[in-house]
């Protein structure tokens, strides 16, 4: 692929190039998985109430949610090399919806967690969204638009924790009882899931320069070759496996909170529903720009240190997500917890966004399996914590302490990624060589 067709810039209001309108798509239609997949979680104390879950029943469905993500970003990343993000996305974000919707038909338990492990494919969106972004900007802002991109969708994560109650209670106005109240909730999520789908089809290509079937037709990408030889070529390399650890000490945090804040809020400290929201929210919007900030600080560390110095940033970020972490599960008066939620908020979304501005550099060859297995250890890294979260939620802050100093020690394994002097030249070359001149004929629209 022609790199030189990358963008150099990011441009927040432009809509006209593929460029940002792949920007544009991407982290909306993840920001919508997020209500799809989290939606649940801060109408979980009616759900509990009228199943009558046990609080074992309440950890599995933690667990099954982020479950079967593990297995569809693996699959997401192999199919994003094979048939491009395009067509990935839309047929993720179809076939996703219908579990969505019909979660709000379940009436007994084994049903509800069938259907909340059904949910949890649409976080593969995630791998589709860096993988689409990583093919549309250059090296010197790569990581920023990853970490953006990402960023504001996961704060889907934060924003459903009280827009979902809003939607609720809308629902409860118009005249309908709880139970069918959070049903058509989580119905009316899965249809614009289902419409975003249908439009990110139409809106987006897969690349700067067309469709991966266009420029494979025209000779200008190489032929379909990603089999199962492109995936075992990134398992092969070290250096994939311990991001993938890295990305379950950040992503999986942040994705076991998202799913029990508002539990652990309301009953802690006897929150209402709408104000364990509100609360819950903050580690979500804090997406808005910590993710960004991540990727965005990575980028400055790469033109001065190069790939050696997106490391170490990502190292020290991470190492402060675990020591906030800790300090959160010792709070126990509201203001100090909501302090130290925000600071443990902000060091994990830049952790998260750190992480994706080093992934791009491992194999380009195999970008997209690469963004799978590192995205995939994120679901790995919430489902073991999940089960620090199977009983009482007075329970819950011993675990909480347990994850942030497993964190603080995860940390150091980020050193372990390096890349050779090769890998460092041919980073530099082709950041040089993205903003030389371009002849008109073969420049793209500015971005």
């Amino acid at each position: 692929m022609d790199t030189r067709r990358k963008a150099t810039r990011i441009d927040f209001f432009n809509f006209s190039t593929p460029q940002m309108r792949a920007f544009h798509m991407s982290w909306f239609a993840f920001l919508l998985c997020f209500f799809a997949w989290f939606g649940i979680a801060p109408m979980m104390k009616v759900i509990r109430a009228e199943l009558k879950l046990t609080p074992e029943q309440v950890g599995n469905l933690v667990i099954a949610s982020v479950a079967i993500t593990v297995i569809a970003r693996l699959l997401v990343g192999w199919l994003c090399d094979r048939i491009g993000p395009r067509l990935s996305y839309s047929g993720l974000l179809i076939l996703g919806s219908v579990p969505v919707m019909c979660v709000g038909f379940a009436h007994d338990y084994h049903t509800f967690l069938l259907l909340r492990l059904g949910i949890g494919m649409i976080g593969a969106s995630f791998v589709i969204t860096q993988y689409h972004t990583s093919t549309m900007f250059a090296p010197n802002i790569v990581g920023t638009a990853n970490a953006t991109t990402a960023g504001w969708g996961n704060m889907g994560g934060g924003v459903t924790q009280f827009v979902m109650p809003l939607v609720f209670a809308g629902f409860v106005a118009m005249g309908l009882t709880k139970a069918h109240s959070w049903r058509a909730s989580m119905l009316a999520a899965g249809i614009v899931c289902l419409l975003t789908g249908i439009g990110y089809f139409f809106l987006t290509q897969d690349s700067p320069s067309g469709n991966f079937k266009d420029l494979r037709a025209r000779g200008e990408f190489p032929a379909k070759k990603y089999g199962i030889g492109n995936f075992f070529a990134a398992c092969a390399d070290y250096r994939v496996w311990l991001l993938f650890v890295v990305y379950a000490a950040c992503f999986g945090i942040e994705l076991t909170i998202d799913n029990t804040a508002h539990l652990y809020f309301s009953d802690n400290f006897k929150m209402d529903l709408e104000r364990a929201g509100m609360v819950a929210a903050i580690l979500g919007g804090m997406n808005l720009f910590a993710r960004s900030l991540g990727g965005y600080v990575a980028d400055r560390f790469g033109r001065t240190g190069g790939l050696r110095g997106r490391v170490r940033w990502l190292f020290a970020v991470l190492l402060a997500e675990g020591l906030f972490m800790a300090v959160f599960s010792r709070m126990t008066a509201m203001p100090m917890a909501i302090a130290s939620l925000m600071f443990f908020g902000l060091c994990v979304d830049m952790a998260c966004g750190a992480t994706y501005a080093v992934v791009p550099f491992i194999n380009k060859k195999s970008l997209g399996s690469v963004s799978g297995i590192v995205g995939a250890g994120g679901n790995v890294g919430a489902v073991l914590a999940g089960f620090l979260f199977k009983g009482p939620t007075s329970q819950w802050s011993h675990g909480l302490l347990l994850l942030g100093c497993a964190v603080a020690a995860v940390s150091f394994l980020a050193l372990g990624v390096r890349f050779s002097e090769q890998d460092e030249i041919a980073a530099r070359q082709e950041f040089e060589d993205r903003l030389l001149p371009v002849r008109p004929d073969t420049a793209p629209a500015a971005v």
